[in-house]
């Protein structure tokens, strides 16, 4: 056969004869190259002719781990002939006759999931037959005429197996009698061992077995599937690589000559011809027949988006094809980078683009741009997504929107609620590499990472400033090398299962070695407000400090946890920011992935151990401003319940419960009010006391941010709420703990029980009791 190289310069009288049938043009300089990749037959040649991938050619136009014995480098004018492959290795000449039928197996998937892709140039290949012989050894042409012949002589191997065991239970009595002693029973003549008409060895049988032993072995190993119909032991695992070694053609010839019929030869042609890729078989060849890819880098791109990324038709659009006419390669979404591994709810988009290189070639700075471009629209898409603002879209757009809201709500790049930052958006390139000695499986390091000619791992950081991870002008760009003759082997194969396998195992490798790079640029924290800090309301005072630098990743049903980042880099600055937030915070290193419930557990333990005091200084509110400002006063059970208001709930927010009714309750709780009875109460301030208190007078005061709406059981559970819960609750959400004075504490219960008692007939222990500031001034004793 004839080897091309894809996009090769190539002399002009050098492939005259061997293009004369393929569309080509030259340069100035008489330059020949050749924009296809695979196989046709030439009829002036007498021969295949086979475009191997420019992916096998170093940048230095030399073939990939090939060399001649005396150290020279080959090039693809070297190996362009039959005559100039004698000199290759017998190792290299055996790759290439496998590679041919990866080759085949990968055009033809995509040609079968892409019927109408003028990718494909396609007519049908070698068929074997009767007519005039050529020396056709390309694995390629064995390959598939084995595959025809089956497929074509169905009832010819029927036909033969049904005949070969006609009459084998049949008694031979001549035979019997005359060999065989009898025992007399009676009148009866007994003959222990009949002799039946079956033959001792059948070769045609035995030929049908290799067949069928060999298309065995070429559905397992290149996923062709081709349909086995006879129930034959066949010859596989160790006695099958006997045969490979040089058994099969061993045992071929040796039962050569036991056929008669044109059929029978010419399947006996086609099996020693595989065991011996340079025996002469006869083929029907025609001028037009070819399987050629004219743009192999679209069928590489669709090799590694069936095997990493999601199909563009089950990407939202917008996403993968984007609104300003560029399109995403490669599109998944999976496990957030700033997520715990635990948390399998929350994701992100991974955004990809192949490059179809030679071995070795660099980025372009075009491709870096376009890709980091890519990543804008994609955090710009959600954005929008879940924008509070909606004017700007028609009906339909908002209908689109919300609709992929619902499908994507787990996808939410913005933390729009608190700290307005962004989660990190992973981007990569892939390009393919060959190992010199063309191993196809290199087990985990089919991909790697791509180095520079320094040694250095090729990722990129573009910022905007450089101490703020969460920012969306923060972007990460890697680069991955995969094994081409590993990818074309699993492409061609085409097992579901396998594909998957390798799909997990690759989105795996990018999510851990892009949190390698980031905790290589920052160190990450994970942090909790201690007890009596609101560290929501903390964030938002210190927003301008800590925007781009703190990020909400863990989600509403989880205790509150906040991620801190700072450069790695020595930044005076951010160490003093630092020192400052674990005044506020217990804060420990948290990497990417790590569980910070498990990372901050001793030391929220320790936080929960710590005694409950009020701080030392506190803000103090006259209440002689205002006496008509609501007051409610509260009641706590236990430190548990103590230690979930000052912030150990799912919010880390300072919060106090009541119960709520419903206009649609039927059954009243005790202490329940609704909503509008509870706004109507304009509470600003919350005294809260537990147990004791006739003894102590201790009581605790905080002022009033705002009420919530109903919280439902459900939602109630979530926060960690550590005492029973029962129907519907509300929130009074603290900004800070107060001072309104000293106060004599049993007087003023004493007397606001009485007023509760004549307002509501009864009082319940522990319900909650209403006020004003001018009904607390009368027991105050001192500011």
């Amino acid at each position: 056969m004839y080897i091309l190289f894809e996009e090769h310069q190539y002399e002009s009288h050098l492939v005259e004869k061997v293009l004369k049938d393929i569309y080509v043009l030259q340069d100035v300089n008489k330059k020949v190259s050749v924009q296809y990749v695979g196989y046709f037959y030439n009829p002036h040649l007498h021969d295949c002719v086979f475009i191997l991938p420019k992916v096998l050619l170093t940048e230095q136009e030399t073939l990939v781990g090939m060399e001649f014995p005396n150290g020279e480098q080959v090039s693809p004018e070297q190996v362009l002939t039959p005559e100039g492959q004698k000199k290759l290795s017998k190792e290299y000449r055996k790759f290439i006759y496998e590679f041919s039928v990866w080759i085949y197996r990968a055009l033809s998937v995509f040609y079968k999931a892409n019927p109408d892709s003028k990718v494909i140039l396609y007519k049908h290949l070698p068929q074997a037959g009767r007519g005039k012989r050529h020396r056709a050894n390309t694995y390629l042409d064995i390959v598939l005429s084995l595959i025809n012949f089956n497929q074509e002589n169905k009832d010819f191997v029927l036909f033969t197996i049904k005949n070969l065991h006609r009459g084998n239970n049949k008694i031979n009595w001549t035979r019997t009698i005359s060999h065989s002693q009898a025992f007399i029973q009676g009148d009866d003549a007994v003959y222990l061992n009949p002799v039946n008409k079956k033959r001792i060895i059948n070769y045609e049988e035995e030929l049908f077995v290799i067949f069928y032993s060999i298309l065995n072995y070429l559905n397992s190993e290149y996923g062709f599937h081709t349909p086995i119909n006879i129930q034959y032991d066949l010859i596989t695992g160790k006695q099958f690589k006997q045969y490979l070694r040089g058994m099969g053609k061993m045992r071929l010839m040796q039962i050569k000559y036991k056929y008669f019929s044109d059929k029978a030869l010419q399947l006996w042609d086609l099996c020693y011809a595989f065991f011996e890729n340079s025996y002469r078989i006869a083929i029907n060849t025609h001028t037009q027949e070819y399987i050629l890819a004219k743009s192999f880098n679209i069928v590489f791109e669709a090799m590694i988006d069936e095997l990493i990324g999601t199909p563009h038709n089950k990407i939202p659009k917008g996403l993968a094809d984007q609104d300003d006419g560029k399109r995403v390669d490669h599109m998944y979404a999976d496990l957030a980078l700033t997520s715990a591994d635990v948390q399998k709810n929350r994701e992100v988009y991974y955004i990809g683009d192949s490059k179809y290189y030679k071995s070795g070639h660099p980025l372009t700075s075009e491709s870096i741009y376009k890709q980091y471009t890519y990543a804008r629209n994609v955090i710009q898409w959600n954005v929008d997504l879940f924008a509070a603002d909606d004017t700007r879209f028609d009906d339909k757009e908002k209908a689109q929107r919300k609709a992929d809201k619902e499908k994507f709500s787990d996808i939410h790049l913005q933390d729009n609620s608190l700290t307005e930052g962004y989660d990190v958006i992973p981007n990569f390139f892939i390009s393919a590499f060959v190992y010199k000695d063309h191993r196809y499986n290199d087990g985990e390091n089919n991909i790697k990472k791509h180095f520079d000619k320094g040694g250095k791992h090729c990722t990129k950081v573009s910022y905007q400033f450089p101490d703020r991870l969460f920012d969306r002008d923060t972007l990460f760009l890697s680069q991955y090398d995969v094994n081409f003759l590993y990818i074309l082997y699993l492409y061609g194969r085409d097992k579901v299962n396998e594909k998957a396998q390798w799909k997990q195992h690759v989105r795996k490798i990018f999510r851990d070695e892009i949190r390698a790079v980031i905790e290589n640029e920052f160190m990450i924290y994970a942090m909790k407000a201690r007890l009596g800090v609101d560290g929501a309301q903390y964030l938002r005072q210190h927003f301008y400090d800590l925007n781009g630098r703190v990020f909400q990743p863990y989600g509403e049903e989880r205790s509150m946890f906040f991620a801190y980042a700072r450069p790695t880099r020595n930044m005076p600055e951010t160490q003093g920011q630092y020192d400052e937030l674990a005044k506020f915070f217990v804060i420990q290193p948290c990497n990417m992935g790590q569980d910070p419930l498990n990372v901050l557990k001793s030391d929220i333990e320790q936080e929960l151990e710590r005694p409950v005091t009020t701080p030392q200084w506190l803000t103090i509110h006259y209440l002689e401003r205002d006496l008509n400002r609501g007051i409610l006063i509260g009641y706590y059970k236990n430190k548990e319940h103590l230690q979930w208001i000052l912030g150990n709930n799912d919010k880390g927010s300072l919060i106090y419960n009541v119960r709520l009714k419903l206009k649609s309750d039927e059954e009243v709780r005790d202490g329940a009010h609704t909503e509008g009875f509870y706004k109507k109460k304009n509470i600003q301030f919350v005294i809260l006391y537990t147990d004791g208190v006739e003894t102590t007078g201790e009581y605790r005061v905080f002022h009033v941010k705002d009420m919530a709406g109903r919280v439902t059981e459900e939602r109630m559970r979530a926060t960690g709420y550590p005492l029973e819960v029962n129907g519907n609750y509300t929130f009074f959400r603290f900004d800070e703990e107060v001072s309104i004075g000293r106060l004599d504490m049993n007087a003023l219960l004493t007397n606001i029980k009485h007023k509760h008692i004549e307002e509501f007939k009864e009082y319940v222990a522990y319900e909650p009791l209403f006020c004003t500031a001018e009904e607390v001034l009368k027991h105050r004793r001192e500011l």
